[in-house]
């Protein structure tokens, strides 16, 4: 199968591709990423293309933008149309395409779960996070989903939906060989068991807060101000501190040779102690106690 030339477009505020875009808020550390759904019911090119434009975004962020170290995770699109696609592949995994398609999506799920950011994942009214694109949110370390009409058109009768499927519970396993939604509900089984009996419906906000998919559920009233407190708080900490604690919260349970390369090693003892940020003159640790803030180096690893 010949692959052609990705459309890609870049520059000093963003990285635009079909269905990936990514928009920069530098003075924030901030990258606001978004991916679209598949055009219609006969986009069948959109998983791969999706895939490969994923992939090389987050490799070009992770290698060339060091300092923009929160990743806001938003999808758009018909959640109908991205599970119409999820069942063609799952359902014809025979087929060496269809099944090359989903591993290359499993590692580029992958390289976010071992990727050196904070990611957040904000589900609005008209996005789809369902099925294959709901394992972008469960991928983030935070997640809020708006309870309430959309924050510019509060007379609309939209809502955000979450939409589970049997492929959440293992299609795409993590590092430590567990699904996503295992290692949120590591040692809860009878919290997956229940999970598995929402699959297939929409699932509103605060269904999704209760069944505990989503961190928080602000209504559209607090939206605006809660998504900005939530990413000031995390620009506001220490770039290797969070790179250490949101490996340990991604990586749970059953040890392996990945997660001890990359959520332990690199995370940790590669990355926190030795760094300027903890152990520097303007460091943390030298710093405790002085009532002087520390200085941080921005850039993450």
């Amino acid at each position: 199968m010949r692959l052609a030339p990705l459309e890609r477009k870049s520059g000093e505020d963003g990285i635009l591709y079909p269905y990936v875009r990514a928009e920069f808020d530098r003075p924030s550390g901030l990258v606001h990423i978004t991916v679209r759904g598949p055009a219609d019911a006969g986009d069948d090119g959109w998983p791969l293309a999706l895939t490969r434009q994923l992939d090389d975004l987050i490799l070009r962020l992770r290698a060339n933008e060091p300092e923009l170290g929160i990743w806001a995770v938003r999808t758009e699109g018909d959640p109908e149309l991205v599970l119409a696609q999820e069942r063609r592949l799952s359902g014809s995994r025979e087929d060496w395409l269809s099944n090359g398609v989903l591993h290359y999506y499993k590692r580029t799920l992958k390289r976010l779960d071992v990727t050196g950011r904070s990611l957040v994942a904000l589900i609005e009214p008209g996005s789809c996070f369902a099925g294959m694109l709901l394992e972008l949110a469960l991928a983030c370390d935070v997640r809020y989903m708006l309870d309430g009409p959309p924050v510019d058109d509060p007379d609309s009768e939209e809502r955000a939906r979450l939409v589970l499927i049997e492929a959440n519970f293992g299609v795409f396993p993590m590092g430590n060989g567990l699904s996503r939604l295992g290692s949120r509900f590591y040692g809860r089984d009878d919290r997956l068991d229940r999970l598995r009996r929402e699959t297939g419906r929409p699932l509103t906000a605060a269904e999704a807060r209760e069944l505990g998919l989503v961190t928080d559920a602000p209504d559209d009233i607090d939206w605006a101000d809660e998504v900005r407190l939530l990413l000031e708080n995390r620009a506001a900490l220490s770039p290797d501190a969070l790179t250490g604690m949101e490996a340990n919260h991604r990586f749970v349970g059953p040890e392996t040779m990945e997660t001890k390369i990359f959520g332990r090693l690199s995370a940790w003892q590669n990355w926190i102690f030795v760094r300027p940020n903890a152990a520097g003159p303007e460091g943390a640790l030298r710093r405790y106690g002085t009532g002087r803030r520390a200085v941080y180096d921005r850039k993450r690893v």
